[in-house]
């Protein structure tokens, strides 16, 4: 619950743009800046707050940056020059990203390695996602942008939560007699390396589908602008039930497994999506969504178990930055679509996921270690 209430502020950042441009007049140029500076601070920075967590016990930074993330966009409405906007949502930005690495690692520890819980901890981010356009609707459209501070009463709540999880979690690792205070293990890079190649390559299949499906199903399946929303609401929707279903077919089957059928079935179902007509495209946006997130929990504890002892690292990298690189192939695609036609600008996608099963098939499952606590002495290994 509490990542819900990060992740509304990652969402909320491109559901206000609107909003800018209406009352502001900005131009799209000024528009799209302010979202590339929240996007581009939180990926770059976040696996180096990682390394920071690696070292030292950063419990404090859970509810501290969940309050920065809230407090960028509450005031990002509140003052009339564009440069005080971007700082503004910048501080959001790096207060999102100060959140992932250790909220990975505490929930890693509190459900001692378990795939199941932590494809809950990925669902609470993808909830808060969704939710965002629809609680900047609700406040912004009622009161304008300068009704904005309203939009912190979320993070208030999300940082009362983190203190209370990690009050729980250091409580029961107190009287934890089999808790161990060090990881042991080595860092395998190599392998960490192909699988954030991987994500990447998932990344960049989901951002571009993000951006431009709703335009491709008005093309080729009809219905209008309606059509596109639907389109897009089932991508959000199957990637929900994808995200929980990730780790309790990893318990039965195996990470790596659940994984490689994933990218495999992403091939498929994107190029049912490009090359079907009609209805159906629905039925493969369905698949696709599920391909492409029923290995997003999993790519996380996959991470940490690889980098046993820079799990901070690992999960900056494999919530955040591998995640957000993908968003730069956007303008690619946008000029592909301009020279040639939106189905030519798509059709690449379907390799990616093929890259992706590539680079994870060498890949050998890492032996799960037990995590240290939020109290315990960090190493740089």
């Amino acid at each position: 619950m509490g990542h819900a209430c990060v992740d509304v502020y990652q969402g909320a950042v491109a559901a206000l743009v609107p909003f800018f441009i209406a009352e502001r007049a900005y131009s799209y140029a000024a528009a799209s800046g302010i979202v590339l500076a929240a996007t581009v601070v939180s990926s770059v920075v976040q696996p180096l707050f990682g390394a920071l967590t690696d070292r030292w016990p950063l419990p404090w930074l859970l509810p501290v940056s969940t309050l920065m993330g809230g407090l960028g966009v509450g005031l990002a409405g509140v003052t009339d020059s564009y440069a005080l906007t971007v700082a503004m949502v910048a501080m959001s930005g790096i207060g999102v990203a100060a959140y992932h690495p250790e909220a990975a690692r505490v929930a890693r520890d509190a459900s001692r390695g378990s795939h199941t819980a932590m494809s809950w901890f990925a669902l609470g981010g993808n909830v808060g996602f969704v939710a965002a356009p629809w609680m900047v609707a609700a406040v912004i459209a009622v009161g304008g942008l300068r009704a904005s501070p309203l939009l912190v009463i979320p993070a208030v709540g999300g940082a009362a939560l983190c203190a209370i999880a990690l009050r729980e979690v250091a409580g029961r690792a107190a009287s934890d007699s089999t808790h161990t205070d060090r990881v042991q293990g080595r860092d395998d890079w190599p392998s960490f390396t192909k699988l954030s190649g991987a994500i990447v390559c998932r990344s960049i299949v989901f951002v571009g589908l993000s951006a431009f499906l709703p335009l491709y199903v008005r093309e080729h399946a009809g219905g209008g602008a309606v059509a596109g929303t639907v389109a897009l609401f089932v991508l959000y929707l199957g990637g929900a039930a994808g995200t929980v279903a990730g780790g309790k077919l990893a318990t039965r089957f195996g990470r790596l497994r659940v994984v490689r059928w994933s990218y495999a079935l992403s091939v498929l179902a994107v190029a049912g999506v490009v090359f079907v007509p009609g209805p159906a495209i629905y039925l493969f946006v369905a698949l696709t969504s599920l391909g492409l997130y029923v290995p997003f929990s999993l790519h996380v504890t996959l991470g940490q178990d690889y980098l046993p002892r820079r799990v901070g690292v690992a999960g900056g990298v494999t919530l955040g930055l591998a995640v957000s690189v993908g968003g730069a192939a956007s303008p690619l695609i946008g000029a592909l679509a301009d020279a040639f036609s939106l189905r030519s600008a798509l059709t690449p996608l379907m390799a990616l996921p093929a890259l992706g099963w590539f680079l994870l098939r060498t890949l050998t499952e890492p032996e799960p270690l037990v995590a240290p606590t939020v109290s315990s002495t960090r190493t740089g290994g």
